[in-house]
């Protein structure tokens, strides 16, 4: 799914991994799945294993580690430290020391979450029973698309916030019998939306220091969108809006201040770059790149 992030001071390059399989049937392979579900810190002469972080244990709800890994140097609690910040698709921001591994703060970034009630001091989930998919099924939230993904975050050194597409959705899984085969997928189950209900969009700005939404933005659309973010240093936000605009935020507010619609299903994340003096975002919008300078 993802590349590694590298840190060239600490020579490391940091890996998020993937699930385990089958998906929803965990009889078959009980204990943490070591290693899924995880960020890999691996010295990258030697490729030697530094220290891994898993987000989900025994994880049978697909929630793969496939989030980008934002890495960022600031004061910590008085003290400059070197930060991993990942807002996963479990539906918990996580803030990790990437020298070390260490847990530093792990909340809930969105509203529909019933799996787990928190995150341990150990960094293990503290689950909540009767949360595994089932042969009649089971309503679980975060909703299997996550309640983020692999699609692009942001962090402003200005304003301290990380700024995270967000899905508020849940998901009926149900577990099946199955045979792994060569070349064919291997879930042992299902997913659906639960009738009568449907996710809603939010780009939400996270205060790193607690965890906490510091301003959120609902959106229009039919939640089935995976734009990512962009942060400038002019205190804007880039963001595809689940109703196919490409939309400016105010970075400390989240007002509205620009949108151009593109009638696209977003699959891509807004980028900057300067051409001639004066800086552009582009953007692929369906088969189209859209780019826009931005005013002096």
């Amino acid at each position: 799914w993802l590349t590694g992030t590298y840190d060239a001071a600490l020579d490391i390059v940091y890996w998020p991994t993937g699930n385990p399989c089958p998906d929803y049937d965990g009889r078959q392979r009980l204990g943490d799945n070591l290693y899924s579900d995880s960020i890999l810190a691996l010295d990258a002469r030697s490729g030697r294993l530094k220290w891994y972080f898993q987000f989900t244990p025994h994880d049978v709800w697909d929630w793969d580690a496939q989030q980008p890994p934002v890495l960022i140097d600031a004061a910590w609690r008085g003290q400059p430290r070197r930060l991993l910040l990942h807002a996963n698709r479990n539906g918990f921001f996580y803030v990790l020391d990437r020298t070390s591994g260490a847990l530093l703060l792990a909340q809930a970034f969105v509203k529909n979450l019933t799996w787990a009630r928190a995150i341990g001091s150990d960094g293990r989930p503290v689950l909540n029973p009767g949360q595994e998919p089932t042969p009649t099924g089971t309503k679980v939230c975060p909703a299997v698309e996550g309640a983020s993904n692999w699609f692009s975050t942001a962090f402003s050194p200005a304003t301290g916030l990380y700024y995270v597409q967000t899905l508020e959705s849940c998901s009926i899984y149900t577990r099946a019998p199955d045979t792994w085969r060569p070349g064919r997928s291997y879930y042992a189950g299902s997913t659906r939306q639960p009738r009568g209900e449907r996710g809603q969009k939010f780009l939400r700005a996270i205060e790193i220091q607690s965890g906490a939404i510091a301003w959120e933005l609902p959106q229009t659309g039919p939640a089935n969108s995976w734009g990512g973010v962009l942060a400038s240093a002019g205190g804007l936000v880039f963001f595809g809006e689940d109703s196919g605009a490409l939309m400016a935020v105010d970075a400390t507010t989240g007002e509205p201040l620009w949108q151009f619609q593109t009638n696209a299903i977003w699959k891509a994340s807004p980028m900057t770059y300067v051409f001639d003096g004066r800086q552009h975002i582009a953007v692929a919008a369906g088969p189209n790149i859209l780019a826009f300078a931005l005013r002096n």
